[in-house]
Parts: structure tokens; sequence; C-alpha cells
């Protein structure tokens, strides 16, 4: 008796949630797909329901999902999506959370707080993720929190090469960590752009939130164009009190540069400031028109997240699109 062969090739299938479903327009468009139909709603009592419209049975599923406005509701979508398809026989699923969801309960900074980052991470196996896809975590730690691959792909090569096209020519550039925790990242983009580094040292009462006091500046910024590198800008306060210390230095000029553009309450209307020249995100998150602004300049991160979700599916290498660094 002969073997039994399995017929017919692997088949990728992306599946968008509620929250942003352009983004995932944009990725299918770049990997020459399409986003699977799918019934999703949330019934009057606020139950969330999915349910797939074509068989996922032996697929490669991503399922991508931003996690800002109603994170909450948005995290619990993306969760049952994935709990029908690891009851719909799906091969392998992925969560793509470019915007990782609690990112910044990563550890504990006094007791009896908890660590929602890990948390979030246990909730996504639970409820049968294989796999977890992430751009610019917050704290790299999280990447242990997952017991199974995590891709951490990085929006630095999106915002360099909008940089470089920039900032071509000039020799008065410095490169700003907002704090000491960016120190590492911000000296990655000191070596790619050939421009020195300056970092802000800043304090942050645990006991209040979104206020900080920016204390010193190491480094020289008199005279100096600076752009300064950060993973997110919520409110806008944190980054423009920083700015706002630079120019009151002697910097001639600030451009920010952030991955995730959460933008929570007046940040648009705080980042408009006169010390801020320019602002420069990507699209991991929806930035609505009523949260743009004249400063504000929005990359895709599309062909990215399709590159490495390509690379995935394909067996590939997510860590080559980044010299090896991720």
């Amino acid at each position: 008796m002969g073997a039994i062969e399995k017929a017919g090739q692997k088949k990728l299938v992306l599946i968008s949630g509620r929250a942003y479903p352009q983004l995932a327009e944009d990725v299918a468009k770049e990997l020459g797909a399409e986003v699977l139909s799918t019934d999703a709603r949330t019934f009057a009592s606020g139950e969330i329901y999915a349910r797939f419209n074509e068989s996922v049975r032996g697929t490669d599923a991503f399922v991508l999902q931003s996690h800002v406005g109603n994170i909450n509701e948005h995290l619990m979508e993306q969760l049952i999506m994935v709990d029908s398809l690891k009851r719909a026989s799906a091969k392998r699923i992925t969560v793509v959370a470019p915007f990782y969801p609690y990112a910044r309960q990563d550890k504990k900074g006094r007791g009896r707080e908890p660590i929602s980052a890990r948390l979030v991470a246990d909730l996504f196996k639970a409820a049968g993720a294989d796999r977890i896809m992430s751009v610019d975590l917050h704290a790299s730690q999280i990447q242990g929190f997952f017991d199974g691959p995590v891709d951490h792909l990085f929006a630095m090569p999106v915002l360099l090469e909008h940089f470089r096209e920039q900032f071509a020519g000039r020799d008065d550039l410095t490169i700003v960590s907002p704090d000491m925790g960016r120190v590492r990242v911000a000296d990655v983009w000191s070596d790619q752009l050939g421009a020195p580094l300056a970092i802000i040292h800043k304090r942050r009462d645990p006991k209040v939130a979104n206020q900080v006091s920016v204390h010193d500046i190491v480094g020289d910024v008199k005279d100096r164009w600076c752009l300064m590198v950060d993973d997110m800008i919520d409110t806008g306060g944190t980054i423009a009190k920083a700015a706002e210390a630079l120019v009151k230095n002697g910097a001639k000029g600030v451009t920010i540069a952030a991955t995730h553009p959460v933008f929570s309450g007046k940040a648009p209307e705080v980042l408009n400031a006169d010390h801020i020249d320019q602002v420069v995100v990507t699209d991991t998150l929806p930035v609505s028109p009523e949260k743009r602004f004249d400063k504000l300049t929005v990359l895709s991160i599309a062909p990215l997240l399709a590159k490495a979700i390509k690379e995935v599916f394909e067996d590939g290498s997510v860590t080559s699109m980044f010299d090896g660094a991720a």
C-alpha cells in the first residue's frame, strides 16, 4: 500500500479586527492578497462575536489588530478571533499587534502592581496563538513573556529612509534620546545617520501619570538641529517638555520621530507648540483627521508588516530584514 499524499500547498490568510481595517487592507495590497471576509459584531450586551465566512482549515493565519481607544474591546475581539481560528483547525496562528497592548506595564515599579504585559501574552497563548508579531515594543523583555516565537519588528528602517532624504548634507544634526531607556535605540540612530548623540535625563513621579520633570541634558545641542527618537507619543506632554528643554539649551530646531501615534487627549495641540518643528510617526495606529496637524507626517508601516508576514509564511528570516538585529 502506498503512502497517503497531501494535495495542495500552504495557504496564507490575513484577518483583520475592526479597530483599524485600513491597515489590514494596506498590508493585503502589499502581499497581493485579500483580507479574509469576517462576520464580526458586538451585541447589545457588549459581547463580541466573530465567524469567518470561508474555511480556514490548515491555513497559516495572521490576525491583525490595533490596540488604541477602546483597547480592552479590541484586545478581546482579537482573542476571540484567535480562539475561533483554533477551533476551525487553522494550522498556525500569528497575532499581529503592531502596538502591543499594555506594553508599558512590563514590570513592577511598586508593590502590589500588576505586570499586565505578561498577562496579555498569557491570554494570547491561552486563546491559541502560536506566534506574536509586534513593532517597537516598549520594553524588549516583553518578548520573553510569551511562550513561543515573537517577531519584534523595528520601524527604524521606515523612519530612517525618510530622514536620510530630509537631512542629507546637514552637519549640524544631533540625535536625542528623550530618556535613559531609549539610549540604546538612539545610539543606533546616531550610527546610521552619522550624527552625535545627546541624552535627556528626566525624573517621573510613579504616583502621577503622564507628568515628567526634565532635569539635565547630556551632550551638546547648542546651535544644533535635534532629532528626538521615541517608541510612542501618548499625551505628548513628556516629549513636548523635552523639546522645550532642548530649545532652552540653544537647539536651533527640534524634529520628533516616533513609531506609535497614540495621541491621547490634547496631544495634537501639545505637539503643535512653537518649540516643535516637525513630528514624524508611522501608521501602526490610526490617526484620525481631527488628530492631524500641519507639523505631522505619517509614514506607512504596511510594507514592513507585509514583508515580515511573508518571511514568516515562507519560513524565511525576519532577522535578515534588520541586518541581524531583530
